[in-house]
């Protein structure tokens, strides 16, 4: 059994359909043993709560310097002892040392076809804002794996949404996450726990079960 600890931001979307899909079967070996969260009072703190999953706040608020605050984190997550570290929603740049920690163990999921709206700045509906400013056709959403840079991890799956002539971010976002964010996902996270990814030369390639 696998155990993982999703660290969060905000409403816990992704987080929720990782608890649904653990819970189905579909996310097959994985236990979460943690949720920790970057901000007091969000929903995805109830939603673990609700499903009897351990949830910490660790915000940087609480501390007087960065560096403080990334040691906090680092602890927090290390005293859940998890074999993966799942970045569901989470708004905090991961320091270097929790990287080098966790090696080709944090999986994140990005709201665009990397390499495309990545990268410093591109975050949230600020993703989806630059998608329709740009005017392109199709959208969607990537899970990697982190390294030290932002959104440069080795890719493990993608999958295409399109954009709609009259979308707004929030309509966009929304479908990103019901089409694309809430299937690849869980399912990276089951391929992981199944011994199915292999990371060489900065790429990933999927084994056969």
């Amino acid at each position: 059994m696998l155990d993982i600890v999703v660290c969060v931001s905000g409403g816990g979307t992704n987080l929720q359909a990782i608890i649904d899909k653990v819970g189905s079967g579909e996310i097959t070996g994985v236990r979460i043993a943690g949720v920790i969260s970057n901000n007091y009072g969000v929903k995805a703190i109830d939603r673990a709560q609700n499903a009897g999953i351990d949830a910490k706040v660790v915000s940087p608020k609480d501390f007087e310097t960065r560096q403080e605050f990334n040691k906090a984190l680092l602890e927090t997550v290390k005293a859940w002892n998890p074999g993966l570290v799942v970045l569901a929603g989470f708004l905090v740049n991961i320091p270097e040392e929790f990287v080098k920690e966790f090696k080709d163990k944090i999986i994140n999921i990005h709201p665009s076809l990397i390499p495309s709206f990545c990268g410093k700045g591109y975050y949230g509906l600020k993703v989806h804002e630059a998608v329709l400013a740009r005017g392109v056709k199709v959208t969607g959403a990537t899970a990697h794996f982190v390294d030290e840079g932002t959104d440069t991890g080795p890719i493990i799956l993608q999958k295409a949404v399109e954009v709609m002539p009259d979308d707004t971010p929030k309509v966009l976002q929304q479908r990103v996450m019901e089409q694309a964010e809430w299937e690849i996902l869980p399912k990276a996270i089951d391929l992981f726990a199944n011994n199915r990814l292999e990371v060489t030369d900065g790429k990933v390639s999927i084994k056969n079960s």
